[in-house]
């Protein structure tokens, strides 16, 4: 039998692998092809112009961004799993990808400017304000749910009310907008990843360089929890304080990756039980390998949308909702 270490160690390695597979494929295809030994020469700097612009201001940085995302996404997941105890618990299923997704969405609608592009302060202030909008919605849903502490059920119930509310909103703000808006809001929220600029990747950065290993540092208080309210307590452990603490950590996360990718759904449900069936439910090995198969995942659904009715654009989250949905069916199922 392999020792789990042993095991951690090389699916980080095969996850890795599958990784750089996946990025070098996704910088080979699209509208205007490149082979292999011409994404390495132009790496080398003996690419023409265009291979530059093309693998450099647009690919690269789509590729950055949809692991960035991803891995957001992923970890946001693992985190509502284990506070709330629920497999069932995903950033969109509670509402929380609709909360940030209606902030962006009244930015857009009020506060963008006449010409229609977000000026580059713009861009440091559109995750501000998903995160406040994944935040508020975080807040009511604890508000509505609490009963002398944190209950599973109630909480995944509200979310869910939560989400058909804020959906409702999105709606009528929508239909406020220019049908070339209108159009483009209904393919951002449908999880297209648009913010394929150097600009967003480092306005999201420093995000997920402080929240993933703050993340990573907080496993052992999610393994504690995930004993249950009354023994995590005897161990020392303030239930409900920290239970917040891990909320606000994906509802960053979630938020920061709907300002980036709109909304995308399952990919929080789906990457969580699946690195949970490779390496187990320790927190200190499931969330990182939940991370790299989260950016996996919406890597391969990305290069999907992008490259299989080119030059038409199928939005990222939508392939990944193709692939997530029967096995949230089977969830529902098996969830007694």
């Amino acid at each position: 039998m392999i020792h789990p270490r042993v095991r951690f160690k090389w699916v980080l390695l095969i996850l890795f692998a599958l990784l750089v597979i996946a990025g070098l494929i996704s910088l080979n295809l699209g509208v205007v092809s490149i082979s292999p030994a011409e994404v390495f020469q132009t790496f080398l700097g003996q690419g023409t112009q265009q291979q530059r612009l093309i693998l450099f201001d647009f690919r690269l940085p789509g590729i950055i961004l949809a692991l960035l995302v991803g891995a957001g996404m992923a970890i946001s997941g693992v985190i509502l799993q284990g506070i709330t105890r629920n497999e069932l618990a995903d950033p969109g299923i509670l509402g929380i990808n609709s909360g940030a997704g209606l902030a962006v969405i009244i930015y857009i609608a009020f506060f963008q400017n006449a010409a229609g592009s977000l000026s580059i302060l713009n861009t440091f202030i559109l995750p501000l304000f998903a995160f406040l909008g994944a935040l508020v919605t975080a807040g009511l849903i604890v508000i509505f749910s609490w009963k002398q502490g944190f209950q599973s059920i109630r909480l995944v119930l509200v979310g869910v009310g939560v989400n058909a509310g804020l959906n409702a909103i999105l709606i009528a703000i929508q239909l406020r907008l220019e049908p070339q808006d209108f159009m483009k809001a209904l393919i951002w929220l449908s999880g297209e990843l648009w913010a394929t600029q150097w600009q967003y990747v480092w306005a999201l950065l420093p995000w997920y360089v402080v929240l993933i290993p703050y993340t990573i540092y907080k496993s052992h208080t999610l393994n504690v929890l995930n004993l249950g309210a009354q023994l995590s307590t005897g161990l020392g452990v303030r239930s409900n304080r920290e239970r917040l603490i891990l909320l606000v950590l994906a509802v960053a996360m979630a938020g920061l990756g709907v300002a980036a990718g709109g909304g995308i759904a399952f990919l929080g449900l789906i990457a969580p039980h699946i690195a949970r069936r490779i390496v187990g439910p320790k927190h200190q090995v499931m969330i990182p390998v939940s991370a790299l198969l989260g950016s996996l995942i919406l890597l391969i659904a990305d290069t999907i949308g992008k490259n299989i009715l080119s030059p038409l654009e199928i939005p990222a989250g939508m392939i990944v909702s193709i692939i997530s949905a029967p096995y949230f069916i089977y969830l529902l199922i098996k969830t007694k």
